[in-house]
């Protein structure tokens, strides 16, 4: 990968406007709306080995295709959330008014990046979260032999 901190964000250049145009480095992962949003990496870029066009090739491998040099078919790909964690406690909240819950999490990317949010839940979900988490606390108890 290019060893970008967030490979998943669009590069900028020296200035910032309300459209900055996605300008794809060597590495990164774009969807091409030529191809029907189709995603690949960039395997080279306009300009290198006598290129005039972007090269991406499908990220497990597989034949290349090109896009346009100016980029104007290529979006930047955001990397996946891998998992959600909780945060410390004194995050929660229940409001009584729209019978939904919420508890702070972390977010967790493919990239090694983490966002924090939140998780809000409906009073049917909560019962079911809270029957889940139950049955898991058994099991975790069955496992250690710490059963109260």
């Amino acid at each position: 990968m290019t060893g970008r901190r967030t490979p998943h964000l669009p590069s900028h250049g020296p200035e910032l406007r309300t459209a900055t145009p996605f300008t794809p480095r060597l590495g990164d992962l774009a969807a091409d709306t030529a191809h029907g949003g189709r995603v690949g990496v960039v395997v080279n870029l306009p300009g290198e080995d006598s290129a005039t066009t972007y090269h991406l090739r499908p990220p497990g491998g597989g034949p290349t295709w090109s896009a346009p040099a100016d980029g104007s078919t290529l979006f930047p790909v955001p990397a996946q959330i891998t998992h959600a964690t909780l945060l410390p406690s004194g995050g929660e909240v229940y409001d009584p008014r729209s019978f939904q819950g919420s508890v702070s999490v972390a977010f967790h990317f493919a990239d090694g990046s983490t966002s924090e949010g939140s998780l809000v839940l409906t009073s049917a979900e909560l019962k079911r979260l809270y029957d889940q988490t139950g049955r898991l606390l058994l099991s975790h108890e069955k496992a250690t032999g710490d059963l109260e």
